[in-house]
This record gives C-alpha cells, structure tokens and sequence, in this order.
C-alpha cells in the first residue's frame, strides 16, 4: 500500500492540481444543478449556499483520493457525496426553525444511512419545517452507497467508519440545539466519551469529533483488499483524535470573529488567551506528527498535518483579524518547511481562483 502515495509535497500538489481538483469541481457542479432543482425554496437555499461557501471542504477531503489514484473517481464521488451531505447539514442546522434535538437527530441519520450502506427506511426531515427536497438528500446517501460498493476493503472498516459518523451526528445535535442548552449537553457528553481522548479538553475533543477526515482516511483504506485491523487501529490513534482535534481548532480559529458577531459557538472562544490557543494547537501537532511516526504511509500523513496548518493559516480572514493574525504568526514561525510550503501554495491557489472567477473588468 505504501507505493500508493505520493512521495512529497511537489508530487501530492501535480496529482492534486491535474488529476483531483478538476474531477471534484465537476462532480460540486453536479450536484450544484441537482441543488437547483430542489422544490422547496429554503432548502435550495440552504443546499446551494453550502456548496457555493465549501467547496474547500470538498477539495481537502478529496486530497485522499489522491493516495490511491486506481480507486479516485469512487473516492472522489464519494467523500464530495459524504461531504456534501455534511456540509448541507450543517447549514440547515445553523439556520433551522426548528431548533430541537429530535429534529437535528433525525436529520443526521442520513449521513450514518450514507456509511452504513442501507436506508433506515425514515423521513429525514419529519421534525423540520421545510420538508421538499425533491431527494435531494436521499440521492446523496444513494450516491455514497453505491461507491461504498465499490471498494474492496470496506467491510473491514465499516465499524470504524459508523463509530466517527456517530460522534460526528451527536456533535452536531448538541452544538445546534438552544443555546442555554449548548454547554451543558456537550459537557455532559464528553463526560461520557472522555476516555477516548483523556489529554484533550472539553472543547478540543468536541473538535475531534467534528472533523470528517477520519472517514475520508478510512474510505481510502477500504479501497485496498488486505487492510489489516492493526493498520486501521495505528491510524485511529493518529486521527482521532489529534489530526481531527487540529483540522477543527484550525477552522474555528478563523472563524472566531465570524462566529462571535453571529453568536455561533467556537471552540477556540473558551481557552483564556492567545498564548493558551497557540500552546494547545502546538502540542496537538506536536502528538500528531509522533503518532503518523507509527504508519507506514508516514509520509503522507505528516503531509496533511503540515497541508491543514499552510491552508487554514492562509486564510484571508486571518489577517483580519489582529488576534488570529498573531496566533498564526507564531504557529507558523514554528512550524517545519513543509508547512512554509503549503501556507504560500495555499495562498497563491486561492489568489488564482480569485482571479479567474473575478468579472470582467472592461475596457
């Protein structure tokens, strides 16, 4: 299996630029003018403005598409379909009418029907407001079965898969209810999952467990036959939760700002300082990288550590923000080469799709 990925950051960007990124841009456009047919107007809305605001989202899952190119288009019809269910969920919780637990579980079975590759034979949206889909959803879980299908290791890691999927959903429940119910509900359940993760805090494994690059790892995984369970055992070691506490922390680090105008909730928001944000986030990079030490793709893997750091610290909303901007600084002074080298890819990336989606300026 190790023959599979990429040998550096200058081949994983050529496979990434010429092979990936094209094939998950057509496949968001698919499902852009599915989105568009959607009868209901607010879940169009919801559906298209997910796609429109996270098609980055799509983009990094997909970079493990890129780790066995036999196998990329299913990978990539299927982390953009899982991703895409995710991420329209997520819009429709943060801006749902109907803000109760049952209605934000009932929604979230779709995405553990979409790994479990069956339907629970339920009505998604039977406890929210807005209900027309026009299948919508239903096609994206239909999608995610019918590549599941496709790979050959996927009995092996179907466990593992629905256990992140399950934890992801019951995040998202807590987090989205009232909230003067938000902090007790997720405090009372990382009580109950904390020995999964003793050395992180409340807030950091609630990150964890937010973060889809678990599955994504995994999903990969099942596209070899001979995955062992002492390679899938060493890779939940890494992932969750220090590569998923990191992938998160990150993205709410940029969004802090954002969310404290919006009133949204933000992990980052409960540590007591910026030298407090910049310590946690080293040290989870720091157990990280010593944990991909164990994988025989390491390599690879300590990519993704330094290609999350390069591409959220890239971020324009970074430098608008004074705090952000220096928590940054520091995390990127101390970081490795490779890191430098995906920050100034990732900005430079960002800067051409600027331009080619930019109108035309006249003469």
């Amino acid at each position: 299996m190790n023959d599979l990925y990429p040998k550096g950051p200058l081949r994983l960007m050529y496979r990434l630029y010429r092979h990936i990124f094209p094939a998950v841009r057509m496949e968001v456009e698919r499902w852009r003018e599915r989105a568009e047919r959607i009868p209901d107007a607010e879940l169009r809305k919801q559906a298209l403005d997910s796609i429109h605001n996270k098609l980055f989202h799509c983009e990094g899952g997909a970079v493990y598409a890129s780790a066995h190119m036999e196998h990329k288009d299913s990978l990539i019809r299927l982390i953009v379909a899982y991703q895409t269910i995710s991420d329209y969920l997520d819009n429709l919780c943060d801006r749902s009418t109907s803000l109760g637990a049952e209605n934000f579980e009932r929604l979230h079975q779709a995405m553990l029907d979409a790994v479990s590759g069956t339907f629970s034979q339920t009505d998604y949206y039977e406890f929210n407001k807005e209900k027309n889909d026009g299948g919508y959803l239903k096609s994206l879980v239909f999608t995610c079965h019918e590549e599941i299908k496709k790979l050959p290791g996927y009995s092996i890691v179907r466990n593992d898969v629905y256990e992140l999927a399950s934890l992801y959903c019951n995040l998202q429940v807590h987090k989205h209810v009232i909230k003067e119910q938000r902090e007790k509900r997720l405090l009372a359940w990382w009580k109950e999952h904390r020995q999964k993760a003793p050395e992180l805090a409340w807030n950091e494994f609630a990150a964890a467990a937010g973060s889809t690059l678990g599955v994504f790892h995994l999903f990969q995984l099942a596209s070899s036959p001979n995955v062992s369970r002492e390679r899938i055992q060493l890779m939940r070691k890494a992932y969750f939760p220090w590569i998923c506490s990191l992938h998160i922390l990150l993205d709410y680090l940029i969004d802090l700002e954002e969310d404290e105008v919006g009133g949204d909730l933000n992990f980052i928001a409960y540590y007591d300082s910026e030298q407090a944000i910049y310590e946690r986030i080293h040290y989870i990079v720091q157990e990280a990288k010593e944990h991909i030490r164990s994988l025989p793709d390491r390599k690879f893997h300590s990519m993704i550590v330094d290609g999350l750091l390069g591409l959220y610290l890239s971020d324009g909303k970074v430098q608008r923000q004074p705090m952000v901007k220096r928590v940054a600084g520091l995390i990127i002074r101390s970081s490795s080469f490779p890191t430098r080298f995906f920050f100034f890819n990732s900005r430079g990336y960002r800067g051409s799709k600027a331009v080619l989606q930019a109108p035309p300026t006249g003469e």
